[in-house]
């Protein structure tokens, strides 16, 4: 039983800790609107997005939309919308799903694309 409490209070102490490691709605703007991310999911699927300052998603063969809600960013393909947790480290973005890390990219300045 006592192994059991220290735990709890483990993870009591830590919960603070992974939640601060998440970008706020404020930080998700400031790194993300107006510019690129190229990278790829969990699943294997890569991408390339340029999220517009407007927030239209432009890519090559898709679009959709995407916005801040609280401290997530959520991104709405025309099949109803998903949001997502996010980490970032310099130019590094992770996608932060349910807890689990759901895939990740490099953010590039601008619209390099021309999408």
């Amino acid at each position: 039983m006592k192994h059991f409490v220290c735990a709890a209070a483990l993870s009591l102490i830590a919960a603070p800790v992974l939640a601060a490691d998440t970008a706020s709605g404020d930080e998700i703007r400031a790194a993300l609107s107006g510019n690129t991310v190229q990278g790829g999911m969990t699943d294997g699927s890569a991408y390339t997005e340029f999220y517009e300052d407007g927030g239209a998603i432009k890519a090559e063969g898709y679009g959709g939309t995407w916005g801040v809600e609280g401290d997530q960013m959520c991104f709405d393909y025309g099949e109803g919308k998903g949001c997502w947790d996010v980490r970032l480290d310099g130019d590094q973005v992770t996608w932060v799903k349910d807890g689990a890390d759901d895939g990740s990219g490099t953010i590039l300045d601008g619209n390099p694309s021309d999408f």
